[in-house]
């Protein structure tokens, strides 16, 4: 390492003697100027890495969604549907989306490459998604959708567990939010994709339009999994990583443990695991989920999620809201873009100002407030503009919900392979949610769907009540540790003082 970059490796300096620089500020000074630059440029570097994330996030969202697209377009028809058999279709990926996510992201936590562990399951997704455009009735729908959920629920939670073990908490909202924006920009450019899809490759080779739909987005999803393994990075720890310098893969490392320099309470049943007589990866795997499951605050970070996903259940069915309006297909389609780009553009100044004053609470909240009133507006009116603005409205859930995931993640407590369990099972137990979710969009309320609007307002409300108590909660958390420290004379001046609950 030449002396330029040992001078720049974020260390506590030596007191000089006044003698020496004339001033004690100076050189503390100076070695906070070359973090400071060093931390730009390493920051600068992680995010067009991170950048990769978007991407997949926005054709794994655009693969999850497509059959509310392909019903436009004769899915039902095609594979004689009756009743609740497409909501059960919908809802069967949950199932296996929630099946899978915790024994993944155990598995992610022990693996040094996720830069290919992630991307090699979005190569299966991707032909099963391509696969999906050859099934024929209603039972291989339904294995089809089982597995796609299956293989999909490696990335959100792996992609999220990525992410915090590079970021600082006071950074994770916006990179989370540029992240979770995935979700917003595949249901605008998603219902281009499918118009564009479904007006011109229509009777193509004999296929109907809504199997070139999964044709088209299967072999794209392939194609950027490929890409994937050629950009995500691995894990800061790793020995060698070709794309940082060396100072700033020891700024990089420095960074995580001073952001997660606090104290972590292991239950005495965990020091029964005998390493010589297990595995290793079953003895810490098995660890770590004890240490989440016996985390209250993981179980209620679940429910805070589990019950927005609920009230936000209308992006499965958001061609068919926009299609009550009178229109086409195609612009049935056309008209699911603005409102999902609005909310993209919201989420990001939202989860930015978040991360600048440090507040989450009420960043969750205005969004849903504002989603309440949507939700009346669609029930007392079929007006067509008050219908369309009804569903600007309703879409800014999103926003507030991806603020509510990096609080999630801020909130779970550390080793970071228990915080991989715990983010993981955050999000199956939150997922259920669009199981209950896919049913409340009943054929019998169209076209008002009054009483789904009304559902999604209702638990939009206990949304609002379950933050405002986890802020009350982790306030009175920080309180007393705020008395601890300041009872305990050699804990004054250390990182565990400087930990606390983001509120």
């Amino acid at each position: 390492m030449s002396t330029e970059e040992r001078s720049l490796l974020p260390r506590p300096p030596q007191t000089p003697s006044p003698q020496q620089y004339g001033s004690n500020s100076l050189p503390r000074l100076t070695v906070s100027k070359n973090r400071e630059k060093l931390e730009k440029r390493l920051l600068r570097k992680l995010d067009v890495r991170m950048s990769m994330l978007l991407l997949m996030y926005i054709v794994n969202y655009i693969d999850r969604i497509s059959a509310a697209a392909a019903r436009l377009r004769g899915f039902e028809d095609d594979l004689k549907l009756k009743g609740a058999q497409f909501a059960s279709i919908l809802s069967i990926f949950y199932v296996g989306y929630i099946t899978m996510q915790v024994p993944s992201n155990m598995i992610l936590s022990q693996v040094k490459k996720p830069s290919l562990y992630i991307p090699c399951c979005m190569m299966i997704w991707g032909v099963i998604s391509f696969m999906t455009g050859f099934v024929t009735n209603y039972y291989s729908a339904l294995a089809a959708r089982f597995l796609l959920g299956f293989s999909e629920a490696a990335f959100f939670p792996g992609a999220l567990y990525l992410i915090a073990r590079w970021y600082k908490r006071d950074e994770l909202s916006l990179r989370i939010a540029f992240f979770a924006c995935g979700s917003n920009l595949s249901n605008a450019f998603g219902s281009l994709i499918a118009s564009a899809v479904l007006d011109l490759l229509d009777g193509a080779l004999g296929y109907s339009a809504w199997r070139w739909l999964f044709f088209v987005e299967g072999a794209f999803t392939i194609l950027v999994a490929i890409i994937a393994t050629f950009i995500l990075p691995d894990y800061p720890e790793s020995e060698n990583i070709s794309w940082l310098t060396s100072s700033e893969h020891a700024l990089a490392k420095t960074r995580m443990r001073e952001d997660t320099a606090t104290e972590v309470t292991r239950p005495e049943s965990l020091n029964q695991y005998n390493v010589k007589s297990m595995k290793r990866f079953y003895n810490v795997s098995a660890g770590n989920l004890v240490l989440a499951i016996s985390d209250w605050k993981v179980w209620y970070m679940a429910l805070a999620e589990l019950v927005p996903i609920i009230s936000s259940s209308h992006y499965l069915y958001f061609p068919t809201l926009t299609k009550t309006m009178g229109y086409n297909t195609t612009i049935s389609l056309l008209l699911c873009a603005p409102p999902w780009l609005l909310t993209a553009v919201w989420c990001l100044w939202l989860s930015w100002h978040s991360d600048k004053t440090g507040e989450r609470c009420m960043h969750i909240i205005l969004p849903h407030f504002i989603a309440i009133v949507g939700a009346i507006l669609a029930m007392s009116t079929m007006n067509t503009a008050a219908r369309y603005v009804s569903l600007f409205l309703v879409a800014q859930t999103n926003a507030g919900f991806v603020c509510l995931i990096a609080w999630s993640s801020s909130t779970v407590s550390n080793p970071p392979e228990k915080r991989a369990v715990a983010l993981a099972l955050i999000n199956a137990v939150s997922q259920c949610g669009n199981i209950a979710g896919s049913f409340i969009w009943a054929k019998a309320w169209e076209p008002t769907y009054k009483l789904s609007f009304a559902i999604c307002a209702t638990f939009g409300m206990i949304t609002i009540v379950l933050c405002l108590w986890l802020r009350t909660a982790l306030k009175g958390m920080n309180e007393k540790m705020d008395c601890r420290d300041e009872n305990d004379d050699e804990v004054m001046n250390s990182a565990r003082k400087r930990w606390r609950y983001q509120i």
